[in-house]
């Protein structure tokens, strides 16, 4: 069982494992519900540009929502990892416009928006293992997404943050450190959970 006292390292691994059960079938059907669900949310169904990116393995998927919103014409921004692990952005023209980048992930081809770009979004999704009920996110550990938040808020923007997450990954609590940012909502395949952010 997944407890607060367990360290994030723990906790990280934990949860990737728990990923690591779930079958092709099972994923396939948890994207095509979030997918639905996050269609709905009202700050992305007014959203002229969210801040996303391409689901990699056994993460929640994101594929089907990028295409929905693009169909809507909504811009859409992908990550593109740089080498200090900070971000730079590119728009996302479909699915025959990915490359594969370092550590398995899709990136965008086309041209770099630079990393300040994600400071226009009105919806940032934020990939994450876990949210507890204040809205903290436990990420992967990179660090990547920390910047990116610092960032908004080094710009004074104010975009909704949005975490894409299996049902069994809201947790209670997590440890929380002074530079994590919370989220202000979390859709899972079958609601969408909305925090406080205290």
């Amino acid at each position: 069982m997944i407890t607060y006292d367990d360290g994030k390292p723990e906790l990280r691994r934990s949860l990737l494992a728990m990923r690591s059960a779930l079958t092709s079938d099972e994923i396939q059907k948890y994207e095509a519900a979030l997918g639905h669900r996050a269609l709905d949310l009202p700050e992305l169904a007014k959203a002229r540009t969210v801040a996303a990116y391409v689901s990699v393995g056994r993460e929640p998927g994101t594929r089907a929502l990028l295409d929905a919103l693009r169909a809507r014409g909504v811009r859409v921004l992908l990550p593109v990892l740089l080498s200090d692990n900070d971000l730079d952005w590119g728009l996302y023209r479909g699915p025959d416009h990915l490359v594969r980048a370092s550590r398995g992930l899709l990136e965008p081809d086309g041209e770099r928006l630079g990393p300040e770009a994600v400071t226009g979004a009105d919806v940032v999704l934020l990939p994450g293992l876990a949210v507890d009920a204040r809205g903290t996110r436990l990420g992967r550990g990179g660090g990547s997404y920390d910047r990116v938040l610092a960032r908004l808020g080094r710009a004074g923007a104010d975009p909704a943050l949005v975490v894409l997450l299996y049902d069994n990954e809201l947790l209670p609590r997590l440890p929380k450190e002074p530079h994590d940012h919370p989220v202000q909502a979390a859709i899972t395949p079958t609601a969408v959970h909305r925090f406080g952010c205290a």
